[in-house]
């Protein structure tokens, strides 16, 4: 009989160390994912490992509001960028234009022509030209075409790319027969734009690596029309998909990392600072996104990864 309350208590022990220990682990869980939404992290996705049924589901289902909250924060920030430059540059325009034209008509008026005003008037003019056309390049932020969609085989995309810069060394994977739904045009003004950044830094080599990560299966009724061979009662996998492209180029400096997708920002003498902020927008537009990794890939200076 005490061998049998011997027995039973200790397997209550058990039951009970093993029930503070599970709960312990939740709250380690909770911990860390609000640790990650503070510090801005929506990629916090736990294991679900020793979890039962319901905390299975709910750990998932987390995991992928991260990811939704990550989208929509990205698409709130291009939204806001792109507010704030349609009014900086309708009032900038609204200045700097009626400047250049009245500069331009007395440039042409006799009693101006060869006295000391001319050299003034036409520094005035051609600032004001110069000022419109600086501007002017920032409209691409505010009027970005929508993306029309379609499929891409990713072997012959990146192919096309190196043959553009032969200068550098270039290590692509196998992609085989790998596709994406995207813009072909505007997801070559990306890719590109991040070969040229990494030739303006000094890189003679350039690395593209891609990994695809399987989602559940869908049914989307919009899919019609859009998907080759789909129907409103299609079935399909969706893939995310990410392409890391790393560069061997002058590194970019920590004090900057959070400010390279801000519009107009620049470290380049004669930058722009829209390169990087409208490659990001165009993969937003696309329900993707476009990062700076914290650590490049081994034998690499910086690494940007592309989500599809």
């Amino acid at each position: 009989m005490i061998q049998v309350l011997i027995i039973g208590a200790t397997i209550v022990a058990l039951a009970v160390a093993l029930f503070v220990r599970h709960q312990r682990n939740l709250l380690r869980r909770a911990h860390l994912m609000r640790e990650a939404v503070k510090n801005r992290d929506w990629s916090f996705g736990l294991s679900t490992r020793w979890l039962t049924t319901g905390e299975r589901a709910m750990q998932e289902a987390l995991n992928d509001l991260g990811e939704v909250i990550h989208q929509q924060v990205k698409q709130s920030e291009v939204e806001s960028w792109e507010r704030l430059t349609r009014v900086l540059t309708h009032e900038i325009m609204n200045s700097t234009a009626p400047i250049a034209s009245i500069s331009q008509s007395l440039l042409h008026r006799p009693d101006v022509a060869g006295t000391p005003l001319e050299a003034g008037i036409r520094t005035i003019h051609t600032t004001a030209t110069r000022l419109t056309t600086f501007v002017d390049s920032y409209r691409k932020l505010s009027q970005l075409q929508q993306p029309t969609l379609q499929t891409l085989s990713l072997a012959p995309f990146f192919e096309e790319i190196r043959r553009l810069y032969p200068a550098l060394t270039w290590d692509l994977p196998d992609f085989g027969d790998a596709t994406v739904f995207t813009d072909p045009i505007l997801l070559q003004q990306v890719v590109v734009n991040l070969v040229k950044n990494a030739v303006e830094a000094g890189a003679t080599s350039l690395q593209v690596k891609s990994e695809r990560v399987k989602s559940e299966k869908y049914r989307l009724p919009e899919a019609t029309g859009k998907l080759p061979g789909l129907d409103s009662n299609s079935y399909f996998s969706l893939f995310t998909l990410s392409l890391f492209i790393s560069n061997n180029g002058t590194p970019i400096p920590a004090s900057v990392r959070d400010s390279i997708f801000i519009p107009f920002f620049t470290t380049k003498h004669a930058g722009t600072g829209i390169g990087l902020s409208l490659s990001r927008q165009i993969l937003v537009r696309q329900g993707g996104d476009l990062e700076l990794m914290e650590q490049p890939a081994t034998g690499y200076t910086t690494t940007f990864r592309l989500t599809l």
